[in-house]
């Protein structure tokens, strides 16, 4: 199958999975939020809580098997990974616009994630992460089915993991005022971008050094 092919199966998958994601939070929001979303949260039943954490990791593994199943590289299976994370994301709230007539815009806050901690943010954070992801991962598949490999070495992990848990960290510190029963009111913007530019210096880098068809690592 080509990349064409490879990248369309992907981006079907992230929309589908995007629209069952809304899907579920619509009825979630029927249930503990029937005037509409908003912040302080409503305290959610612990069973519920439990549920719902569940639920995002089978979500994320569902993810990896999907990428697993793609590809035989290490690489192409991350970089196919992303690519179906960013699209279900920004789908997400582009079915959510269409079934609720929300969010208002993308500055509104919105709970992102629950593990392991709450994560919070405005919407435009998470849909900037899902674009640079999705853009970034397809011009490494583009790559890889010309045989050339970017070449993830020391430096680029480093500056990738940091980058990932600085953003991470932006979302969390956000979610403190939540977990007081408080509306988030300040979003840590300097550390999100901190993060943001870690990350694209990591695949910039890797991007610099490639290596040839013949090189077997992954």
């Amino acid at each position: 199958m080509d990349l064409k092919k490879r990248l369309l199966w992907l981006v079907i998958w992230g929309v589908s999975f995007g629209y069952i994601e809304s899907a579920v939070v619509v009825y979630l929001r029927e249930i503990y939020y029937p005037n509409g979303f908003s912040f302080p949260l409503v305290p959610i039943d612990k069973k519920t809580l439990a549920i719902e954490t569940a639920r995002e990791a089978a979500t994320l593994v569902l993810l990896w098997s999907t990428a697993v199943l793609s590809y035989r590289r290490l690489q192409s299976r991350v970089a196919a990974f992303f690519i179906m994370f960013g699209i279900w994301d920004i789908f997400y709230y582009i079915f959510l616009k269409i079934l609720l007539d929300w969010p208002q815009s993308l500055s509104t806050w919105d709970i992102l994630f629950l593990i392991p901690f709450p994560w919070v943010g405005p919407v435009w954070a998470p849909v900037a992460v899902s674009a640079a992801l999705i853009t970034l991962s397809v011009i490494v598949l583009y790559l890889n089915e010309r045989g050339v490999y970017p070449r993830f070495g020391p430096l680029s992990l480093i500056a990738g993991v940091a980058g990932g848990l600085t953003v991470i960290a932006s979302f969390i510190f956000a979610a403190s005022a939540v977990l007081e029963g408080r509306a988030p009111e300040h979003f840590f913007i300097p550390l999100f971008l901190t993060g943001y530019l870690l990350g694209l210096f990591s695949y910039a880098y890797a991007l610099c050094r490639t290596r040839s068809l013949h090189d077997k690592r992954v």
